[in-house]
């Protein structure tokens, strides 16, 4: 039996060879700008906000609010464990991002922006017929995360796993 370290880097370089050769310049300017969209949770907080203002329920946005700040405390716990080193590509150069997306300090495992994006994805969804594009929006921001090299495949599907976890105990607490 293979250690999983190995397998597991099997998997993350199985995806960006497959990756490599579909970059192109118009899903550059599409994964930059989504990834760089959703720092910081900036673009959940925002959908967040707009549902609170459209329902006019302000305790319904401060319970959202308080389960991204608690997805973010356990996300970033799991990263302080982990550690994780970024690929490689993320540090073969010290230009700026492009979309002024930021260059990423924490460790890489997971990824936060997975984990933001199916936990609010989950709340979101609840009840609403914009289901579909919630978890389509949250799959194109955990996808943005490879494509721009600053996570492993891997890292983006923990992320996923994460945030589905996550964002089934929030549902219940965001009613």
């Amino acid at each position: 039996m293979r250690p999983v370290t190995e397998v597991v880097t099997e998997f993350d370089e199985r995806i960006e060879k497959w990756l490599e050769p579909r970059r192109s310049a118009t899903l550059d300017d599409v994964m930059y700008g989504v990834s760089s969209a959703a720092d910081h949770a900036l673009l959940w907080l925002a959908l967040g906000a707009a549902r609170t203002v459209r329902r006019n329920d302000l305790a319904w946005g401060g319970r959202y609010l308080g389960m991204l700040v608690g997805e973010s405390a356990v996300t970033n716990t799991v990263k302080l464990m982990t550690r994780r080193v970024r690929p490689q590509e993320h540090f073969s150069h010290d230009d700026p991002l492009p979309h002024q997306m930021r260059r990423p300090i924490t460790s890489s495992f997971p990824s936060g922006h997975a984990v933001t994006a199916f936990t609010a994805a989950a709340v979101l969804s609840r009840g609403s017929r914009l289901a579909p594009l919630y978890y389509g929006l949250a799959t194109t921001i955990a996808a943005s995360r490879v494509y721009t090299r600053v996570h492993h495949a891997s890292d983006g599907v923990a992320g996923i796993a994460l945030g589905l976890a996550l964002g089934s105990v929030a549902r219940r607490l965001v009613r």
